[in-house]
Parts: structure tokens; C-alpha cells; sequence
């Protein structure tokens, strides 16, 4: 969180988050988060900085982990992985459900071969409950342990 490292910079009136999505270039959004005590003046310099490099910014008015992409994001991923999990279908299919009934250009694993599935593993390991332990494990066994880290690597769930 920004307000964890703003006493840090000596300018706490001036520091704030520039956060960037995967894959900029396509979804070129740069969500700008502040503190309690970013100025205004600060703020609205990013977002014009933002804004001025061809982003979308996306300002985020109140601290929140996860900004809004990564709040929104997230659960889908978690829903998508227990799926797996439980052997109610395997990634293609869960992609193929959620592509086809949204829209969306990419599904839920499509989404961690992009991330990395190294990512993926920090971030499942280090969660409290099981379900996350349990995906954290199948990623090392089927996938890291292999090499296969998502698009960086060629393949992941799938191959590119």
C-alpha cells in the first residue's frame, strides 16, 4: 500500500502508485492510487502523466489492496482454479465457459499463463486458506517444477 512507504520518501504529500496491467500495450490502463496526504496537485499530475502516455488511468480514490483490476480479477481467478481443483472441468473448457458467456477475449487460466505462472504460485502459497495451498502445490507439481511458467516460457496451460 502506498500509505506503507510514503513516510519513507520525505514527500508523502507527493508520492502515490502508478499501477499497470499486464500486457500494456493492449490494455493500456495505469490505475493511480494515493495516500490520505497525496496532494491533490500530485494526483492529478499522474493522472495527466498517465493519461498523456496513451493509458486509460483509473483513479482510485481510497487505498485498497489490489487496486480494482487485481480486486475484481482475483476472485475469478480463485473461483477458476477450485473448478479445477475439484475436477468439475479442466482449464480449456473453463475457458471456453467463461469466453463464450462473457465476451471476454481471454479465460480465467489463458489469464494465468499471461501473469506467470510463477506469479500465480507466490501469490496462492502465501494465502491462508487451503483451497489457495492446494493450487499453489499444483502449479509447482505440473507445471513449475517442469519449466512451464506461462507465455514467458511458451508454455503454460497452453503453449504459444
Amino acid at each position: 500500500m502506498p500509505s506503507d512507504l510514503k513516510e519513507a520518501t520525505g514527500r508523502p504529500d507527493r508520492f502515490l502508485a502508478l499501477h499497470y496491467a499486464n500486457n500494456i500495450w493492449a490494455q493500456n490502463i495505469a490505475e493511480v492510487m494515493g495516500t490520505a496526504e497525496t496532494s491533490p496537485e500530485s494526483f492529478d499530475a499522474v493522472v495527466a502523466f498517465a493519461r498523456e502516455s496513451g493509458l486509460e488511468p483509473v483513479e482510485i480514490r481510497k487505498e485498497k489492496a489490489g487496486y480494482v483490476l487485481n480486486s475484481l480479477l482475483v476472485p475469478l481467478l480463485n473461483a477458476a482454479a477450485g473448478l479445477l481443483l475439484q475436477g468439475v472441468a479442466d482449464p480449456q473448457t473453463i475457458d471456453k465457459t467463461w469466453r463464450i458467456a462473457t465476451g471476454a477475449p481471454s479465460g480465467p487460466f489463458q489469464i494465468f499463463d499471461v501473469v506467470g505462472l510463477t506469479t500465480a504460485y507466490n501469490i496462492s502459497s502465501h494465502a491462508p486458506d487451503a483451497g489457495s495451498q492446494a493450487f499453489a502445490r499444483y502449479l509447482k507439481e505440473n507445471y513449475i517444477d517442469h519449466g512451464k511458467l506461462g507465455v514467458a516460457t511458451g508454455e503454460g496451460f497452453y503453449r504459444y
